[in-house]
């Protein structure tokens, strides 16, 4: 269900007496996982990372399981891709392919599970994308625009990495009413469920590693600039101090000063200058400081 309304909870509570404290939960939004034990079923909220356009939005999906002994609802309140995409699927199975008759709450709940983080891999992709077109262009001269890039792909990961954290211990607390609900048999699901957590934890590691790994490149480079950048100026700047050194001593109106009273003094002085200058070039550009 979409965003059910009260008339529709009161009509699934008739039809699985499912536990009014959960009826209540339904009607609005949880800002945290959770899972809650009850009688005959099991309550669990999950909330996913939405990837809206090539983009992870620091928003997430929340997806309410009640998951019983011969039945699995689920509530969530927008549209989820991937929710939909796999509804399709199963109907188009349940017609065509065999029979599923066998099935139960758990297997539906682990199916469903396992395909939302099968999907959150696939749509990974695009921060892989994004970080390859940063190694690419990270040696192009351009790190001060790559700064920022590798910023947003960075907090990317990182909504993805918070939004995923609380699903280790709510996948860790379901194990054990499923199985009592289900039979000791039905940790294998639960098995290939935490496989597909791991698997998406994995990606997102190293996404993380591989950002954290082109950040330093990029500062390193970009530092490298700078300190170049410093280097030139303090050179340029240690080149003119005989020059200003000069120029203070000409200006001493003491007497004895040379060049007081000639009419060539200011060629004489700027010559001298120039000439220093020249020198200090040559040296500095010998030593390769320049």
């Amino acid at each position: 269900m979409i965003a059910p309304t009260p008339d529709e909870v009161r009509d699934l509570m008739r039809e699985f007496g499912f536990s009014p404290n959960v009826g209540q939960e339904l009607l609005s939004l949880s800002f945290n996982s959770k899972v809650e034990r009850y009688d005959d079923s099991v309550y669990a909220v999950l909330h996913f990372p939405i990837i809206v356009k090539s983009k992870i939005q620091r928003q997430t999906h929340e997806i309410d399981f009640i998951i019983g002994k011969n039945y699995l609802i689920t509530t969530r309140y927008e549209n989820v891709t991937s929710m939909q995409s796999f509804a399709k699927a199963f109907e188009v199975n349940s017609v065509l392919g065999p029979a599923t008759h066998h099935l139960h709450g758990g297997h539906l709940f682990a199916a469903i599970v396992s395909n939302l983080y099968r999907a959150l891999v696939l749509e990974s992709d695009t921060l892989v994308q994004k970080l390859e077109y940063i190694e690419d262009h990270i040696f192009d001269g351009h790190e001060k625009k790559l700064v920022m890039d590798i910023s947003l792909a960075g907090r990317e990961i990182y909504d993805l990495t918070i939004a995923l954290t609380p699903h280790r211990e709510m996948l860790g607390s379901l194990e054990a009413p499923l199985a009592r609900m289900f039979g000791p048999e039905f940790g294998y699901y639960m098995r290939g469920v935490l496989s597909e957590y791991e698997r998406l934890q994995n990606t997102t590691a190293s996404l993380r590693e591989s950002m954290n790994e082109l950040r330093e490149t990029n500062n390193s480079m970009l530092n490298a600039k700078q300190n170049e950048v410093m280097k030139t100026f303090s050179v340029l700047a240690f080149v003119f101090v005989p020059v200003s050194f000069i120029m203070t001593l000409f200006q001493m109106q003491l007497p004895g000063t040379p060049f007081q009273e000639s009419g060539i003094n200011f060629w004489v002085a700027l010559g001298g200058m120039l000439c220093i200058s020249f020198i200090f070039f040559l040296y500095f550009k010998r030593k390769g400081w320049l």
